[in-house]
């Protein structure tokens, strides 16, 4: 099972990594910029206000956005689905857009791919 990249609680600015070649042999987590910060910038603590959650956001999505595995990091929030937290760029809300997005572009191609003259079962 993989944990969480955010384990560290160093809170220092990380400049951005140099663009390299990843050994494709370790987990993508291993990589990523995140591991550096504080945890609670990707996690929001219990009733926080909104206007403290978007600026917290944001600066994680900052961080992701230097983050040499942010695709990978995504995938991973999107297939698990991650229910809290910045993954990959994303809040879990616009996680939630872009899976019901992609389960409406499965259900287009399904209907697509449909043989001619076949009748959808009613359900």
């Amino acid at each position: 099972m993989l944990h969480p990249p955010h384990q560290s609680l160093q809170v220092a600015a990380v400049p951005p990594q140099p663009v390299r070649e990843r050994d494709q042999d370790a987990p993508w987590h291993t990589e990523a910029v995140c591991r550096r910060d504080e945890a609670g910038l990707f996690f929001a603590p219990s009733k926080e206000p909104t206007a403290a959650r978007l600026s917290r956001e944001e600066a994680a999505k900052r961080v992701c956005a230097r983050c040499p595995v942010m695709i990978e990091c995504r995938e991973h929030a999107l297939l698990q689905p991650e229910p809290y937290g910045v993954w990959g760029g994303l809040t879990a809300a616009e996680r939630r857009v872009v899976l019901a997005r992609r389960r409406r572009h499965d259900v287009e191609l399904q209907k697509a791919t449909r043989p001619a003259g076949t009748i959808a079962a009613a359900g």
